[in-house]
């Protein structure tokens, strides 16, 4: 297993990565169906902490393939195999995302996780044994991921059993958390792994586009809600219609900045660009779920107030919206996304929700995705004329 080329050209998504992505296509849709549920029912608020939860173990799941993949995938039968033991954890993790969102309860989640470590373990073991330059790293991999696992567990069982006070679940899972995020810095002080930052830059575009699918699966459930009612009303298209604009123009935003030139020139900011992608693709899910209830609301009546509604749509937009620009900022050399552009309309797009008791879920939605229209259409605009002018300076020297 030898380490491939960071500058290896045309380096794109293998067939197998593809694959291991749909097992995570079941996952995040279990999450946000869950969510979207406890919205409906007034919820929202207390079952944001268990969704951001579960969501981590779903990402943080992903990102320990991907980059493992993008450093080491020599796609021989026993990397397959490996993965594919990963790729059935994920699914154990996908069936016990319900009773983890709804319950607590982290039983299969923790053994779906379980299943993945052994796989993953397994594979940094070998490359350690195999790549003699990482004989450092890999051990520093495979040691904090298996110690940490067991730390998982011990959580499990001490939280099953009363051991663990309620008042110290959270905090426990918070410290965790800490030790996971710190595993990769820790190991690679012992020599970098070889990623290779367009394969990665892909590869995160491809999970954006992955939960941009599942909000459309989200606010398809809501419509198929909404019909069982046997008519369409006004606020129902509106609704469905500004949605789709929506999820459009957070796709545009989301690919106008060249995230790959840019891990490449600053590879020591990867950790914060990458741990900043939480932020973004679980707002992304959060979307999904708040438009896949406000298309519902308006075809019946659902617990949650209208006001709540609003939120459940505009806070993921302006989370989504302030930390695309912070990773933009992070690794591109010239940000095309202006600060100014995204204050204001962060500012606009979390202020729409108050006056969602005169104007109604349909109206706010289509304002929230107005606003995201707006800065498409200004970051546009203010690109190319910045472009005209340096096309100017360099035909004037």
């Amino acid at each position: 297993m030898s380490a491939r080329a960071i500058d290896e050209p045309h380096r794109v998504s293998s067939q197998l990565e593809l694959l291991f992505d749909l097992t995570f296509v079941v996952a995040v849709a279990a999450v946000t169906a869950e969510f979207a549920h406890g919205i409906a029912a007034g919820h929202g608020l207390a079952g944001l902490v268990p969704f951001l939860q579960v969501f981590f173990a779903i990402w943080w799941a992903w990102m320990n393939f991907t980059w493992f993949a993008s450093a080491y995938d020599t796609d021989d039968v026993a990397y397959r195999l490996l993965t594919m033991v990963q790729m059935g954890g994920v699914l154990v993790l996908a069936a016990g995302v319900p009773a983890a969102a709804g319950q607590s309860d982290y039983g299969v989640v923790t053994l779906g996780y379980v299943i993945m470590r052994m796989a993953l373990v397994t594979q940094w073991v070998r490359a350690g044994l195999e790549d003699p330059a990482r004989r450092r790293t890999a051990p520093r991999y495979a040691a904090g991921i298996a110690i940490l696992q067991l730390g998982w567990i011990l959580r499990f069982f001490l939280a099953e059993n009363g051991v663990l006070p309620a008042s110290s679940v959270l905090p426990f899972f918070v410290g965790l958390v800490v030790l996971e995020l710190a595993v990769p810095r820790w190991a690679e002080r012992a020599g970098s792994t070889n990623w290779h930052p367009h394969h990665i830059a892909e590869r995160y575009g491809l999970f954006t586009i992955i939960l941009l699918g599942e909000s459309v699966l989200a606010t398809t459930r809501g419509v198929e809600g909404a019909l069982e009612t046997g008519k369409i009303s006004g606020p129902f298209v509106v609704v469905a219609v500004s949605g789709l604009v929506l999820l459009f123009a957070l796709w545009w935003l989301y690919f106008l900045g060249p995230a790959g030139d840019g891990l490449g020139d600053r590879r020591h900011r990867s950790y914060l660009w990458g741990y900043g992608h939480y932020g973004i693709f679980a707002a992304l899910a959060a979307l999904g779920a708040g438009l896949e209830v406000a298309v519902e609301q308006s075809g019946h009546d659902v617990v949650a107030s209208p006001q709540a509604l609003g939120y459940a749509v505009a806070v993921p937009v302006g989370v989504y919206l302030a930390l695309l620009w912070a990773v933009h900022v992070l690794v591109i050399a010239q940000p095309v996304m202006f600060p100014a552009a995204v204050l204001g309309s962060v500012v606009v797009v979390l202020s729409l929700p108050l006056v969602t008791p005169s104007v109604g879920v349909a109206a706010v939605v289509a304002a929230t995705a107005a606003v995201c229209v707006l800065l498409v259409a200004v970051t546009i605009w203010t690109t190319a004329v910045a472009a005209r002018a340096e096309a100017r300076r360099n035909d004037s020297q």
